[in-house]
């Protein structure tokens, strides 16, 4: 019997190799700030920048991508995974008003192969430079006989800073602020366990093409998740005070999400009729044999993200958001005056929030 770690199915040398592969992009992300390089024990990053705030604050928020892997693992493209996991995770950071600094990364697999884990930390690494976060560090672990030979998972984790005083969130949110809303890319990463399911039930393959799909079914699903922490964090340094929160909008969907950054006492109506989700909902819900209304708690059906803004800085911030590229229109109104909440999401997740219900009907 040989007793070693290549006859238990790990192969540390496709390790090493997956490594040499993924030093440039790995690199690219790197300021001065970042020290000591790819393959340490740990990532250094240097804080001293955190001098300069006068009452710094840590965000940190950790995430994966769920079983869209699945579908990148069927089709062989593996790099527009890495900027899902880190729309995921940073987008969650910006959130709060938070600059990403850093992040890491864990990729698990049941085998190693090297230009497989090379580019999917390829895509994590041209999302971190999108974001202007430094990639210091991560982790590939073989783990034969737990995940099948081209099976992996990813998950990530990303520290940011704002001033104590910037922080966005419900205390800030005012009767009368707009709610403005921003294009999602797609599907993002949440839902695709019904995604697959619906697929499956109708004996479609991610290879099959569709033309509602606008071509491979597999390929669109594949659309990565948008990135708005830039130019979230461009508008918040040019209006400054005039986004008072936002929501990512993520698992849960668009209600339960919004819910979370209101204050309690609080609503907004949001007004389906403000925009039309895009073929990839609408063509899952009509295979499904179910509304687009029946699918809110699970997908973002065209929203990405969701700011309050206060009601005179409206306009200002819908054109600032687009001219980098980021669609965004006025979806609802916060209101605290005295309302019938039955239907509505109040808070989720633990969090006693306001109360949100979308009404109306999509446009066509």
């Amino acid at each position: 019997m040989t007793n070693s770690y290549a006859a238990a199915g790990v192969d540390t040398a496709a390790g090493d190799r997956a490594v040499e592969l993924m030093k440039a992009s790995v690199g690219a992300t790197h300021g001065p700030e970042v020290l000591g390089g790819v393959g340490g024990f740990a990532g250094l990053f240097d804080a001293s920048a955190l001098l300069g705030y006068r009452r710094p604050l840590l965000a940190t928020s950790t995430d994966g991508v769920g079983t869209k892997v699945a579908i990148a693992q069927a089709l062989d493209i593996h790099d527009t995974i890495g900027q899902d996991l880190v729309a995921m995770v940073v987008d969650d950071i910006v959130v709060v008003g938070a600059k990403p600094i850093f992040m890491t990364d864990y990729i698990a697999c049941g085998k190693v192969h090297p230009q497989r884990i090379a580019d999917i930390v390829r895509g994590i690494a041209e999302a971190c430079a999108a974001t202007g976060t430094a990639l210091v560090g991560g982790e590939t672990a073989e783990h034969p006989g737990l995940l099948g030979p081209d099976d992996y998972d990813v998950a990530g984790a990303a520290v940011g800073v704002v001033e104590a005083d910037e922080v966005l969130g419900p205390e800030r949110v005012h009767n009368g602020d707009v709610v403005v809303a921003m294009a999602s890319s797609g599907l993002h990463s949440n839902g695709f366990s019904l995604v697959r399911h619906i697929l499956a039930e109708n004996k479609i393959g991610y290879h099959d093409e569709l033309p509602e799909f606008g071509g491979v079914v597999g390929q669109t699903l594949l659309t990565p998740t948008a990135l708005y922490t830039a130019p979230l964090l461009d508008v918040l340094a040019e209006l400054p005070g005039a986004i008072h929160a936002l929501s990512h909008v993520t698992g849960g969907g668009i209600a339960a999400n919004l819910a979370r950054v209101l204050p309690v006492g609080s609503w907004v109506e949001v007004d389906r009729g403000s925009w039309s989700p895009p073929a990839v909902f609408r063509v899952l819900a009509d295979l499904a044999g179910d509304s687009l209304e029946s699918t809110e708690g699970t997908w973002n059906l065209g929203l990405g993200m969701l700011a309050v803004v206060a009601h005179d800085t409206a306009s200002s911030v819908i054109r600032a958001l687009e001219s980098r590229g980021v669609p965004a229109w006025v979806v609802g109104r916060v209101s605290t005056a005295p309302h019938d909440l039955a239907g509505f999401e109040q808070g989720a997740k633990g969090v006693n929030g306001g109360a949100v219900k979308l009404v109306g009907t999509y446009a066509s």
